[in-house]
């Protein structure tokens, strides 16, 4: 939980476009004025997008929310916007801050929606500017100075009341201690105002809203303390007794605000990936004018056809063509490939991707949401703003158990207060700060954030978090074929001759022909011969007959290339004769004599294929494939990849209803698929996985986007997504043993307020750390 500065207070001036806040302005405009700059529809390009709703059209926002800490903070901005006309959905997630709503142009202004959250005591801002650089320095500082300001002056009182434990009563003359005391108070002054002042700001602002927040009862605590304390140093011989508790509201502060710290830390490691995503696009960019001079111009104002220079450690603007000679390129955010691409002149480049060496001139195609990058952004963003049904019931019960921490401190203190009232203070406090639910929180939502920017960084986008959950417990995985384990092109595997005649010759008389066409069937013979560097003969004239073949030359020189038809071949002939293979297509080439060579082609089965089904079995789970070739075909692929189970010449429909089948059967599966036809199947099933180079509607019906297409993600996504539920289950347990020892230790007494705000500040950390165990590159690899 983050060191966020308190409602009401003076933001510092932030500059630039950025500079306002949704909400609450920054800079040098107030609440009071007018909020109309932020329906300007350039503006909203940089956080909403336009989508449909039961059929209607409307708009998307995803913003992050500033003062939010814990799980009843998200409920609490929900709230605020659901009651709203034209809010037709909202929701936060509350480990990365991020909300996603859904509302109707026509009924409701994205301005009203600001006042509406600010209203809550929150604030919204756009993604980019709330994970600028600036932004971060700026909170990571304040955080740093109330820590600084807690911890120097909590050695100090620790200083200052050492005596009083280690020396006997009488010992130190009353004056003396007397003077000690007020020492202490006046060190804890500070810390109460400025160290502990995020506590008090996010309490107050809970209780205006008739709402218990996770701060409230650590503010009643200090406050509580810090009273009890000034009442025995002002009239020792009064009510509030003479012990004094200055030592354990300065470590209490300290510690929480140092675990707030290093939580603040890991939460952005853990929603790293996404942020380093989304602010790879440069703000302003080099374009070219008529003349040839470059200018500098925002990125906002980049239309489709100008061209830019980019320099080297740039990110492209925009999906275009490259107009240099070459450029080294780095994708690996946005397709997982690892090692920079050399890309030519008239090749593609995405948007977000980085220019490693020169500068380089590129044509804009396409901007913003048009992009591949802006696609990526999106899905990330839904991810991030999903919340994970055990993070759900979290939220769930987060209100209603902060109200049972207030009423067990209450009666705790009233038993305390009739056997020990110098005691009773003390246990109050420390049940309030020992029970407050931070790591019942966190346990699910950190876990599986660093999952998802763990896949991120490996180039597998995860759409849903949800499904980290499924796809721990899928005990099938069914594939498609064609595209999937099989390459989207036919490869050349055997060249079948007359005798006398050599493959490579064969081959080298063929490929010209070939060259020709774009048929795929020719497309693989002409790659066939380029990979074997053979030399080619030159034909004056190169005729293609659509769906037939193509031919050149004339008379005794006449060559033909094509299907056995054309070609005026006998195929069942040539099959008896062993110079055809049947269930494998063929491409036949014939002179003025008769036949010359059969060129046998196949699908071409992925190189990692093979080892990625045997991974899966190795993990105990069922292969399957599912596919809407011909039954030959398909079984062929399945016999070299180990799969047993296949069912082909399958439609949409039937695949539908297989999938249902092995549902009903008591399966969960996983699909992976990357076509038009794989929509609904990758909907219905239990978890799904679509190929980078899939289909958008394949895509958007999965929960998890391989951008790579490599099948070797597949086995590092169920790996980790095993070990996200284990570590999942680790941390809900660590919390749940964590309130069942310390509550009763507090109640008993045997736990002062300073250790139960080190418990409470250690317990959360050990959460965040376990799970940031996740992120690293070793926990996703397949094993």
């Amino acid at each position: 939980m983050a060191d966020i500065q308190a409602f009401g207070s003076n933001p510092a001036p932030v500059e630039g476009v950025g500079g306002w806040l949704l909400g609450q302005h920054r800079g040098p405009l107030t609440v009071t004025d007018d909020f109309s700059v932020l329906d300007d529809p350039v503006e909203q390009q940089d956080f909403t997008q336009d989508c449909e709703v039961q059929g209607r059209p409307a708009c998307e926002s995803v913003l992050l929310v500033q003062g939010m800490y814990c799980a009843a903070c998200s409920d609490a901005v929900e709230s605020a916007l659901a009651g709203k006309p034209g809010v037709l959905s909202a929701q936060v997630h509350a480990a990365t801050r991020r909300l996603i709503v859904r509302w109707d142009p026509e009924r409701v202004l994205i301005s009203e929606l600001a006042r509406a959250v600010g209203a809550a005591g929150y604030r919204l801002l756009p993604l980019q500017q709330a994970l600028s650089v600036s932004q971060r320095q700026a909170e990571t500082r304040k955080a740093l100075w109330r820590l600084f300001v807690a911890g120097f002056c909590m050695m100090q009182v620790m200083m200052y009341t050492t005596p009083m434990y280690v020396t006997e009563p009488g010992e130190i003359a009353p004056d003396l201690l007397h003077l000690l005391r007020w020492a202490c108070w006046i060190l804890s002054v500070p810390v109460l105002l400025f160290a502990s002042g995020p506590f008090f700001g996010n309490a107050w602002r809970d209780l205006r809203r008739g709402r218990i927040g996770m701060d409230t009862p650590v503010s009643i605590g200090i406050l509580v303390t810090f009273i009890a304390s000034s009442g025995a140093t002002f009239d020792p011989t009064g009510p509030w007794g003479d012990e004094i508790w200055y030592d354990s509201l300065t470590m209490f502060v300290f510690f929480l605000l140092g675990g707030r710290y290093l939580e603040l830390k890991a939460r952005d490691r853990t929603a790293g990936a996404l942020d380093a995503l989304i602010n790879r696009l440069p703000e302003r960019c080099e374009r070219q004018q008529a003349d040839g001079a470059f200018e500098s111009i925002s990125l906002k104002r980049l239309q489709p056809g100008d061209v830019v220079r980019v320099q080297a450690g740039q990110a492209f603007p925009g999906d275009g063509l490259l107009l240099s000679a070459s450029a080294t390129v780095d994708e690996a955010l946005l397709t997982g490939e690892s090692h920079p691409v050399t890309r030519r002149q008239g090749e593609s480049l995405v948007a977000g991707s980085y220019n490693l060496a020169g500068a380089a001139l590129m044509r804009i195609e396409r901007l913003g949401r048009d992009t591949r990058f802006a696609q990526i952004v999106q899905l990330m963003e839904r991810a991030s703003t999903e919340k994970p049904r055990l993070a759900q019931l979290a939220d769930r019960i987060a209100a209603p158990f902060l109200l049972a921490v207030l009423l067990a401190a209450a009666l705790s203190g009233w038993w305390w207060w009739q056997i020990d009232p110098d005691q009773a203070i003390a246990v109050a406090v420390a049940v309030l700060i020992v029970t407050c639910p931070c790591a019942l929180s966190l346990a699910t939502p950190v876990a599986m954030l660093a999952s998802a920017g763990a896949l991120a960084k490996r180039g597998v986008l995860v759409r849903r978090l949800q499904a980290f959950e499924v796809l721990a417990g899928i005990d099938t995985v069914v594939f498609d074929k064609t595209g999937t384990l099989t390459r989207d092109r036919l490869v050349l595997s055997q060249v079948l001759v007359r005798p006398g005649l050599a493959p490579a010759q064969a081959l080298q008389q063929a490929a010209p022909l070939a060259s020709a066409s774009l048929h795929p069937v020719s497309r693989a013979i002409a790659r066939a011969a380029q990979e074997q560097g053979l030399a080619l003969p030159a034909f004056s004239e190169v005729q293609e007959l659509p769906g037939l073949g193509l031919q050149a030359g004339q008379g005794d020189s006449l060559l033909k290339l094509g299907s056995a038809r054309f070609c005026g071949l006998d195929e069942a002939g040539l099959l008896g004769a062993g110079q055809a293979v049947e269930g494998q297509p063929c491409c036949y080439l014939v002179d003025a004599s008769g036949w010359l060579a059969t060129f046998v082609l196949d699908e071409g089965v992925r190189e990692e294929a093979a080892a990625v089904v045997a991974q899966l079995q190795a993990l105990g789970l069922e292969t399957r494939l599912l596919s809407g070739d011909q039954a030959q075909a398909a079984e062929r692929v399945a016999r070299q990849l180990g799969i047993t189970q296949v069912v082909a010449q399958a439609s949409p429909e039937r695949k539908l209803a297989e999938v249902l089948a092995l549902q009903q059967q008591g399966h969960r599966l996983a699909m992976v698929g990357d076509g038009l036809n794989d929509g609904p199947v990758l909907a219905r099933a239990d978890c799904s996985f679509a190929l980078g180079h899939g289909a958008p509607l394949a895509q958007a019906q999965s929960d998890f986007v391989v951008q790579s297409g490599q099948l070797d993600e597949l086995v590092a996504a169920i790996v980790l997504a095993r070990k996200t539920l284990l570590v999942v289950r680790q941390n809900l347990l660590w919390a749940a043993v964590y309130n069942l020892v310390a509550v009763p230790l507090a109640l008993v007494g045997w736990m002062p307020p300073w250790l139960a705000g080190l418990g409470m500040a250690a317990s959360s950390l050990l959460v965040i750390g376990n799970a940031l165990r996740l992120a690293r590159p070793s926990q996703s690899r397949p094993v």
